[in-house]
């Protein structure tokens, strides 16, 4: 049983690829996530003031070049910050320095390996949910 099974995180999914964002939605709600998407940056925005997440998701790259850094930023600011995964498929060393010296927790490539991905993310959130409850 995964993390998520045991009391169902919540995520936010944002990625401007439908196909991508369907895909990924899937696959995380099989892993037992409660997922909610977003298709733009300004939408990731709104949902991020009208919920609470405990973990974000966001492609790097989509109306904007590094337009999911604000996402990521705008996540960092919360009380209890979320677990937050980037994903890209055209990381720069700029961009993925500039993500990591953010504080992100982790940093994938696409096409996504789910194999990789998956694991990362049950991780983080075993380690999130030891920490909120100590």
């Amino acid at each position: 049983m995964s993390p998520a099974e045991e009391n169902p995180f919540h995520l936010l999914l944002v990625d401007d690829e439908i196909s991508v964002l369907q895909t990924l939605k899937m696959v995380l709600e099989n892993e037992g996530y409660r997922v909610a998407t977003a298709e733009s940056c300004a939408q990731a925005m709104a949902l991020l003031q009208a919920d609470s997440f405990d973990g974000i998701i966001t492609d790097l790259n989509m109306e904007k070049e590094d337009i999911g850094l604000e996402v990521a930023r705008a996540a960092l600011q919360f009380e209890k910050r979320p677990v937050i995964v980037v994903l890209t498929g055209f990381a720069s060393i700029v961009n993925s320095r500039q993500a990591l010296a953010m504080g992100i927790d982790y940093m994938a490539h696409k096409p996504v390996e789910l194999n990789d991905l998956l694991p990362a993310l049950n991780r983080l959130v075993s380690r999130r949910r030891e920490s909120i409850s100590q």
